[in-house]
Formats: C-alpha cells, structure tokens, sequence
C-alpha cells in the first residue's frame, strides 16, 4: 500500500543550523498495516508524516501509495487518498464553524464542488449516526461552534473528519498527547475501532512506549533518521517496554517517562 525508497530530507542545508532529519529511509507497507512510530526527539517521526503528506518536498527518494507515485505531487492533491490526525486539537477543524459544517467539509475533501444546498439532510443524518458512534453526547449538538468543544471532542471529531470517507493512509501524529491520561485511552480506543472496522491502513506517531506496544500490528523505532527496530505480529505482541529499551538505547526523558 505504501513505499517509502530511499527518503532524504536536510533542513538549513549549508548552514550553521544544518540537520539531517531523514537519512536514506526505506519503508513498505501493506493494505491493512496498522504501524506505531516511536523514537527520540528528533529522530524523524514527525518529518516522515511530513514528506507522506507532502507538507514538505524530499531531497531524495520516491513515495508511493497504491501505486501512484506522490514524490512531486503537492499537498492538496494528495488530500484524497490521506487522512490525518495532528497532536494539537486545534488543527484539523475550524474552530468558528459548526460540527455538521466541519462533517461537510471533511466529506467533501477531494471531490469537485458545485453550487447546491450546503448540506442535504441524507448527509445530515449521516452526520448524526457517525457523531452517535463516537458516544460523546456530539449528535446532539451539531450546529455548535467546534471551538466550544473540548480538546477530547475536538480530537475525536478530527479523527472521524480524518476517515469520513475512507482513507488510503491514515497518519496520525502524535494525536493523543496533549490530552489528560483518561481521554488519550478513549481517544485510542476509538482509533482502534474505526481502524479495525474500516481495514485502514495507518501510521501512528508516539512517544508513549507501552501505547506503540499495545496497539498495532506492527512496531517501528527510529533514530537519526532511519529505522533502527521493525517488529511485528507475535514478536510485537510478546514485547516489553524494557525490551524496546534494551533494542535501543534510549536517552529520551519524555520516553522514559512512558515506560
């Protein structure tokens, strides 16, 4: 489903402030793989997410999803065939907006545009049950503005913006760690469910070593910008925390902590 051959990505090339962030970063992804991303600080998780979604160019390499080739393709065309979750819940929605209108938006990402009624009441009814599953009391207030919702509901709301219509590749950075311990599970729960129920393939960004252990099919440690540790099925499952310590020398304290 998606190929990463040969990724480079230098920030300030040439400068005192030169960095290396991607360093020759060889991917494969088949339909279905659901992929944690863990590393320190800097060890290129976030600028991998970055290069798929054409947030910024590679240096170096090919990006392939299905088959199409997405290495000089610019951002907003690459918006339909990916949807993605970033940790900040204020991204991802307009905040002045309601949450039928942000649905509207999100169901409309990629399609040509029209003049016609703004939304239909088959898309509202869609809405509702969709809003329904998430079990957050949101179907009943879908003309509220979303900057009134919660950071919890804002993110919650993201993800179901992120797969309304069904991805390619779902990329989510990071999208439970600026929420309070008790919403971050329910968050991921929910992840897990639309995931499972909607066979989406994914890659998910986290500092949080027993969350990159618990959920997913398939584990990926980075450093320097490349993959140092790729675990999946029985051997994933059968990890610890002090085993992916012992895999990699971790001197990251936000990681440590998540232990």
């Amino acid at each position: 489903m998606l190929e990463l051959i040969g990724l480079y990505k230098t920030f300030n090339p040439g400068t005192v402030n030169e960095k290396r962030a991607i360093n020759g970063l060889n991917l494969t992804l088949e339909d279905g793989d659901f992929v944690t991303i863990i590393g320190g600080n800097g060890a290129g998780k976030s600028t991998t997410l970055n290069l798929i979604a054409g947030a910024i160019p590679a240096d170096q390499g090919t990006i392939r999803l299905d088959g199409v080739d997405l290495t000089r393709l610019p951002e907003h065309k690459r918006a339909k065939y990916l949807g993605r979750v970033f940790q900040d819940p204020m991204m991802g929605t307009a905040a002045t907006m309601g949450i039928e209108e942000n649905l509207a938006l999100a169901s409309r990402r990629g399609k040509s545009r029209g003049l016609r009624r703004g939304i239909t009441n088959q898309e509202r009814e869609l809405f509702r049950e969709k809003l329904a599953a998430l079990d957050l009391g949101l179907e009943n207030r879908m003309t509220s503005r979303v900057g009134l919702l919660s950071g919890g509901q804002r993110q919650a709301l993201t993800l179901l913006m992120a797969t309304l219509n069904r991805p390619q590749l779902l990329l989510l950075d990071e999208h439970t760690a600026a929420l309070d311990p008790k919403t971050a599970d329910k968050v991921l729960h929910l992840t897990e469910e639309i995931v499972a129920r909607d066979h989406l393939t994914t890659l998910m960004v986290t500092h949080n070593m027993r969350n990159a252990i618990q959920y997913g099919n398939r584990l990926i440690m980075m450093d320097a910008g490349r993959i140092v540790v790729d675990v999946r099925g029985e051997e994933k499952k059968n990890l610890s925390v002090r085993d992916l310590l012992e895999k990699f020398n971790v001197e990251n304290d936000r990681m440590l902590l998540s232990e």
